[in-house]
């Protein structure tokens, strides 16, 4: 391996290191505020659903996961979907009613009040998570949205925005994923502590 290619690479690592930093100072109030608002949705009986485009798609299947299956503790199974799961749905929604409106159709068809919709996305612009958004509010569907520094048009629309203060799409997903693991670790903490819950 050349020099100038770990070099590169030390230089990925230690940006994202600052920008983990900053966003620990910056974020981890809100990112305590997410963590109540899966678990108050879990116990009222709710589930999660997690939607976003290419790698923030690749994103929420790896958080529904989590939930279903567990991070690293033994407590029971917990109800959660990625709206990006299903390449026969996604592609019939997107013919049928344009790809803006393919979350929106999915959130219609799954999604009831008392739920939580958590939207991970770099801009903070993509018009099928925005029109989701809108379905969501007006069924009574709480709405997370992980985004970038600047948060788009999105972050005013949704309950709780996380913008992490990081740039290009590689170091805010990276970041968005640690939150999720961080979040994600309280949540598994508490439903194995206590197996009622």
């Amino acid at each position: 391996m050349s020099k100038d290619s770990a070099d590169a690479v030390r230089r990925h690592l230690q940006n994202l290191a600052r920008s983990a930093e900053s966003a620990a100072d910056l974020v981890g109030d809100q990112a305590a505020r997410y963590a109540e608002l899966v678990r108050e949705t879990l116990l009222g009986g709710g589930k999660l659903m997690y939607a976003g485009n290419g790698g923030s798609a690749a994103a929420a299947e790896h958080v529904a996961t989590e939930y279903v299956v567990r991070l690293r503790r033994k407590r029971r199974a917990l109800p959660a979907i990625a709206l990006t799961a299903s390449t026969s749905t996604l592609s019939a929604a997107a013919n049928d009613f344009g790809y803006h409106r393919v979350f929106a159709r999915l959130v219609e068809a799954h999604a009831r009040a008392g739920d939580l919709l958590v939207l991970h996305s770099t801009s903070g612009n993509s018009p099928n998570l925005l029109e989701a958004v809108e379905v969501a509010s007006r069924m009574g569907v709480t709405t997370v949205a992980l985004l970038d520094r600047k948060g788009g048009r999105l972050a005013p629309l949704v309950d709780l925005a996380i913008r992490v203060p990081a740039d290009g799409s590689a170091n805010v997903q990276e970041l968005q994923l640690a939150i999720e693991h961080a979040v994600a670790d309280l949540v598994d903490e508490w439903f194995a502590r206590d197996p009622e819950e």
